[in-house]
């Protein structure tokens, strides 16, 4: 529903924002106006930082397109090669530049010099005319993002990761129990993996629509919790590889299930590490392995336990890498 919610308001923008530049570009009897409408299409299509990045960079190229034209037009009588020379400049510095996004309108203001080389004064100034009148709709209409909604909606998916991180950690515990399976843990993580990155996605283009400095804690966050998602992955792998489950790993199975109840956004993990370490503790404590197969067991269990410690080491420097302003603004509670 979010991504079609999504569509449908860049959709209103473009068709709203393209007609009115082109009723404006009309009303003050622009040559192509409709021109203006597709450069209003063209930049809408980014997010709020990247249109007014996008803007700049218009004007900037638009400048160098002119200064082409009056180079190649008077220079060159045959009307196919100036243009065609004049291109491949263009492009060149354009892709050089990586600024491909602006190579559409300037062909397109070169093509409009050409045809009208011997006023090339009056010419030069309703193009820029009609690309100034496109950028300052596209960027009035790109203001309008609804944040507030995008970020809420952000705000939902933290929530509804950390429930399905809980409910993985919880089936791993079960899996080191030796009980039965119902589900597929392997094809959850996978799936889980994919919905993070999709979450990641999401909130570098809420930062990008928004000029708060602070949003980046979104992303830090999907970040930290793919990372997590990722030891989940490695934890999965270990444990198959137990040929004999010794009695230590149902220490590890209930402590797992301790963990679970802390994967929620505002937790420091300091209990959780002070846990894991009063259990290595015993484990050193313990008697050693008789056999060869207690020996590799408990070795495997020794390399989940630091990849726990991973995991919430990976919580622990998010926390460390927020800033004043970030922790006032998301824990203050």
């Amino acid at each position: 529903m979010e991504k079609y919610r999504k569509f449908l308001i860049l959709s209103l923008k473009i068709g709203i924002g393209s007609c009115a530049a082109l009723h404006l570009a009309e009303y003050l009897n622009l040559e192509y106006a409709i021109s203006a409408g597709t450069i209003t299409l063209l930049t809408l299509l980014t997010t709020k930082w990247e249109t007014l990045r996008l803007s700049l960079w218009r004007i900037v190229t638009f400048l160098f397109t002119i200064l082409l034209a009056l180079i190649f037009y008077p220079l060159i009588p045959i009307p196919w090669m100036a243009y065609g020379l004049l291109l491949t400049v263009l492009v060149f510095f354009s892709e050089l530049l990586d600024l491909r996004a602006t190579l559409s309108v300037n062909a397109v203001v070169a093509a409009h010099l050409l045809t009208q080389r011997d006023h090339m004064g009056q010419a030069v100034i309703n193009e820029f005319l009609l690309i100034l009148l496109g950028i300052i709709l596209a960027v009035l209409f790109n203001l309008f993002q609804m944040n507030y909604r995008h970020k809420q909606h952000i705000i939902s998916n933290i929530s509804l990761i950390e429930g399905r991180l809980q409910m993985l950690m919880g089936a791993l515990a079960a899996y080191l129990s030796n009980k039965t399976m119902e589900r597929d843990v392997w094809a959850d993580i996978v799936c889980l993996e994919q919905d993070i990155q999709g979450c990641v996605k999401e909130a570098y283009e809420y930062q990008n629509n928004t000029f708060h400095s602070h949003p980046e804690y979104y992303i830090s966050y999907f970040e930290m919790r793919y990372n997590q998602c990722q030891i989940l992955h490695n934890l999965h792998y270990e444990m198959q590889k137990i040929r004999t489950v010794p009695e230590q790993a149902h220490i590890i199975a209930e402590y797992m299930l301790y963990l679970s109840d802390f994967i929620v956004e505002h937790n420091l993990p300091e209990a959780q590490l002070h846990h894991l370490e009063e259990i290595l503790d015993s484990f050193r404590e313990s008697s050693l392995p008789q056999t060869r197969g207690e020996f590799e067991s408990r070795a495997i269990l020794y390399h989940i336990m630091m990849d726990l410690e991973d995991f919430l080491q990976y919580k622990r420097r998010f926390i460390d890498g927020l800033d004043d302003r970030q922790r006032e603004i998301y824990w203050k509670s």
